[in-house]
């Protein structure tokens, strides 16, 4: 049985939250040491759940759960295992050192309690995402994160290449989040299952129906627009236009990891089929090589690390993909070791152009002896992405290369992951060094070490990676068997070593890497300049794509604006008047809903009479010389509705019918005589056929309606229901004034407020005056002036 989590731990999830909240006023007050106040709260979360740790290693989880919206099965419920532990612990311990970043990076800036406030709405949004049990919550907590995320890409909202890349973002994600939604209501729908816990203890619910298939797609179009998957990895290098300590903690850390999150969490229940196996790897293998190809032909610092961070989620869903135990094993190392080198690094390549002006390292070298602690950040946190030891990214590496080595189609996954690999060790190589040695470079600022706020994220992050690996067996007990258990759905054996415990093929395939990574630094000047002829030869890509998408949807919501909205009442009439007639009749064609042809009934006199008044009326509309006479002839059709009201017994309801019809037929009147329209309809024939056709397909829809209702079963229950309560509740006699005043009162409140609005309408529409615009009109006197706007 699952423990239940401590009100503590409901305080800690929710207090990001009331930090955003504080977070301005808190900057405002303490200026520039408010990050140091501010840090404490990731820290504390930090600290707290630290306390799970020990539990949750020996297969030990907790959950919490409020109800929220009952009716729908929605609960506020949490769950803490060793998948969503990892992520809360990477999420608060390196947003502790992001919020100090801030602090910093952003020192003196007027809107850094703003900026404070949206990191804090991130971090809660995250952290509800990879703790929510209920799968709506869940939902909700992930589309928080993409505005949440608008919100920070466009904090220099005057930027339009700001603006551009926060809607880009939005747009891409915010899609992916309504995919993710219709997966999970399928999956609700399909599995009876709200919460993760219940479908996780079912893991053929999805796996073995006979849903699995439109379930996985759009499951993958959320984690795939969310991780910037092949074809959408475009918006998450257009992403660093945001401030610095934005694409260190989203971007490399959190955020974008998101969609591997999700992945490995529906691992269990949708893994290890084989079109998991198959589109998975493939997508992931292909986002691994175009993210860091691209990343050689950058020269920006954060572009460089933000196509490897593209490429670095392409490689954890390849490896998420095989549903092999050493490939997902290798998959865990590796993410925790991406989250603490890249967010590393990032913050390097921010403290580097925050102290020297630039970040294009062909304009930057030398600065080792200015900023000695910042580059013994950025080099050991390279070691760590290139896959060197003594630090986790080497463990990691290794461990997925003993993993792809084992499963369907190994050779051609492995040779994947080792140019992959390579080409980001000569990235890391190229971030790390580029900067700091050779000859000293002349920068647009005087470079010199950064205040402690902007390197003690870096070092922290870069000491953490090699704890981790020279600690590894404990790593390996605490974080990664843990988590590799929420994937597996079983306590695997997890025993990691720093130094390969024999000499095989996952170590000559790193030693390769490594030769690779060198020549590919030594040539990276030979590879930009390929890498540009060849995206030039191309001419044509997502972003790109991106734009003509927005210019054609915008180009379609013109057009459709233009052909509906013409400016036309008659236009309007039609259209609302065709559509009424399609929902009526489609429906009962489709559904087989078409009613039996009763037998003519045998009048009576008096019918005969009711009737024969309403087929007056109708010939009097038709051969109606003005509109005037038409709109009078209209009326007798009420009147006929309401004879029938009279003579079965309604006194009450043919009293209002004839009130109603009277009250129509004079504002009708009254408004046509105040508009600008011919005497009489001089339509084409053309276009008073299809007035006519719409017009019969109204009337026959409404006849079979009224006919397939009427020969439904009649229920008595609410009749019975009211003849029983009016005198007794109510203490009236009249059932239907009853009903009226007292069981559906606010519904006929509403209907007299409908009634006086639509009055008013009509008020202000027949005293819409043109306005005279020459003196002769002035002459015209009192007609010129009532003269009203024309309706067309």
């Amino acid at each position: 049985m699952t423990p239940v989590a401590t009100d503590t731990t409901i305080l800690a999830i929710l207090a990001p939250f009331a930090a955003a909240a504080i977070a301005p006023v808190l900057t405002k007050a303490l200026k520039h040491n408010a990050a140091w106040v501010l840090a404490l709260v990731p820290a504390l979360i930090f600290l707290h759940f630290t306390g799970f740790v020990g539990d949750v290693s020996h297969g030990e989880t907790y959950g919490a759960a409020w109800q929220w919206v009952p009716t729908y099965g929605v609960n506020f419920s949490f769950f803490i295992d060793g998948l969503s532990l990892l992520f809360t612990l990477l999420i608060s311990g390196i947003g502790t050192f992001i919020i100090l970043y801030a602090g910093g990076y952003l020192k003196g800036h007027a809107q850094q309690g703003r900026f404070f406030s949206f990191l804090f709405l991130f971090m809660g949004a995250m952290l509800g995402v990879v703790l929510s049990d209920n799968l709506i919550t869940l939902f909700i907590y992930w589309e928080l994160t993409s505005i949440t995320s608008f919100l920070l890409i466009g904090f220099d909202h005057l930027r339009a290449a700001s603006r551009r890349a926060a809607l880009q973002a939005l747009v891409v994600t915010g899609g992916g989040g309504l995919a993710l939604l219709a997966g999970v209501l399928l999956i609700i729908g399909v599995t009876g299952h709200m919460s993760l816990t219940e479908l996780l203890a079912d893991p053929e619910a999805i796996r073995g129906g006979d849903y699995y298939l439109p379930i996985f797609l759009l499951i993958l179009g959320g984690a795939f627009t969310k991780s910037a998957q092949f074809p959408f990895h475009f918006w998450l290098p257009n992403a660093m236009e945001a401030p610095t300590p934005v694409s260190a903690f989203l971007h490399s850390a959190t955020m974008v990891k998101a969609g591997v999150y999700l992945l490995m969490r529906m691992h269990p229940v949708m893994g290890d089929t084989t079109l998991w196996m198959t589109v998975l790897p493939l997508f992931g293998g292909v986002t691994l090589l175009i993210g860091t190809l691209l990343a050689m032909r950058q020269t920006d610092m954060k572009l460089m690390l933000a196509y490897t961070t593209v490429a670095s989620l392409g490689l954890l869903v390849m490896l998420t993909g095989t549903s092999s135990e050493k490939a997902l094993e290798g998959a865990v190392l590796y993410l925790l070791a991406h989250s603490l080198f890249k967010g590393a690094l990032f913050m390097v390549a921010g403290t580097v152009d925050h102290e020297a002006g630039t970040r294009d390292i062909t304009k930057l070298g030398g600065l080792r002896g200015a900023m000695p602690v910042t580059f013994a950040a950025a080099a050991m946190a390279a070691l760590s992405m290139g896959g060197l030891p003594p630090f986790i990214g080497f463990i990691a590496k290794e461990i997925l290369y003993e993993g792809t080595l084992g499963v369907g189609a190994g050779l051609l996954v492995t040779a994947v992951a080792v140019v992959g690999n390579g080409l980001m060790f000569a990235v890391a190589a190229a971030v790390a060094l580029k900067p700091f040695i050779g000859q000293k470079v002349d920068t647009p600022k005087h470079a010199h070490e950064g205040p402690i706020l902007l390197f003690a994220g870096p070092v922290a992050l870069a000491l953490t990676g090699l704890a981790a690996a020279l600690f590894a067996h404990t790593t390996g007990e605490l974080f990664i068997g843990p988590m590799l258990a929420s994937l597996m759905g079983h306590q695997p054996e997890v025993d990691l070593h720093l130094i390969p415990a024999h000499v095989g093929m996952p170590l000559l395939l790193s030693l390769v890497t490594v030769a690779l990574g060198i020549v590919l630094y030594l040539k990276i000047d030979t590879v930009r300049a390929l890498m540009i002829q060849v995206l030039a030869a191309i001419g044509w890509g997502p972003d790109k794509g991106f734009d003509q998408a927005i210019k054609g949807l915008v180009g379609l919501a013109t057009w459709v604006t233009r052909s509906v909205q013409v400016g036309w009442m008659q236009t309007y009439m039609t259209m609302v008047f065709a559509m009424t007639a399609i929902a009526l009749l489609v429906p009962l064609f489709l559904a087989d809903g078409l009613p039996n042809w009763p037998d003519f009934p045998e009048f009576r006199f008096f019918e005969w009479g009711i009737l024969l008044i309403a087929v007056v009326g109708l010939g009097a509309i038709l051969a109606a010389a003005n509109r005037l006479t038409a709109i009078v002839s209209l009326g007798i059709q009420g009147f006929a509705v309401a004879l029938i009201f009279m003579l079965f017994g309604a006194p009450d309801l043919s009293f209002t019918q004839f009130m109603v019809e009277t009250l129509s037929v004079v504002i009708l009147a009254l408004v046509m005589t105040r508009l600008d329209l011919a005497p009489a309809d001089h339509r084409p024939f053309g276009a008073s056929v299809v007035s006519g056709i719409i017009a019969v397909a109204v009337g026959l829809g409404v006849m079979l309606t009224l006919m397939s209702i009427t020969q439904q079963p009649f229920d008595t229950s609410l009749s019975d229901f009211f003849a029983q309560y009016a005198r007794v509740i109510a203490h009236g006699r009249n059932i239907v004034n009853v009903i009226i005043v007292d069981f559906r009162g606010v519904d006929t409140l509403g209907e007299i407020a409908v009634v006086v609005l639509t009055g008013l309408c009509v008020l202000a529409l027949i005293r819409v005056k043109t306005k005279t615009t020459s003196a002769q009109d002035e002459g015209a006197g009192e007609e010129a002036l009532a003269k009203p706007m024309e309706v067309k």
